[in-house]
Formats: C-alpha cells, sequence, structure tokens
C-alpha cells in the first residue's frame, strides 16, 4: 500500500498506527522548529504522539548535522522572500 494511502487511511480510520512522519518537533530529538521525519501515531486529530527512540551518539549527531542544514537552507529562502 502506497505511503499516503496508508497515512490517509489511519487519520480517516482513526487506526493509531505508527507511521514514519514529517512532523514539526519541538524539542523532541533535540531539534526546533523543523519538520523532520520521525515515528508519529496518526489517528483521528492527525500526529496524536511523537515517539523518541533512543539513538546512538552517532545517530544523533547526523540526524543534528541534518537538521542544522535544512534550518541553514530554510533561512537563506527566507532571507530571500
Amino acid at each position: 500500500m502506497p505511503a499516503a494511502v496508508e497515512m490517509a487511511e489511519s487519520i480517516l480510520k482513526d487506526k493509531k498506527k505508527v507511521l514514519p512522519c514529517a512532523a514539526y518537533l519541538e524539542g523532541e530529538y533535540g531539534v526546533n522548529g523543523l519538520f523532520v521525519g520521525v515515528p508519529c501515531k496518526l489517528g483521528a486529530a492527525g500526529i496524536e504522539k511523537i515517539y523518541e527512540l533512543k539513538l546512538t551518539a552517532d545517530e544523533t549527531a547526523a540526524l543534528h548535522k541534518s537538521s542544522n542544514a535544512v534550518k541553514e537552507l530554510v533561512d537563506v529562502i527566507k532571507s530571500k522572500m
């Protein structure tokens, strides 16, 4: 089943499935103010819970490196508007 269909079905049928989603993080994984792909519970209310997995030091460093690069790009785009 395509991911978008699975996500929509979980929301429309309130299945509360845990799926990878781009969620707006507000401190989860040490990231603030960015959409990042993380495991989330999807139900009738949309994202009902963001699951914080225990990451290794290397995984955490890679996540922060990636999110910092995205933040820099967002900042550049905002400055051009």
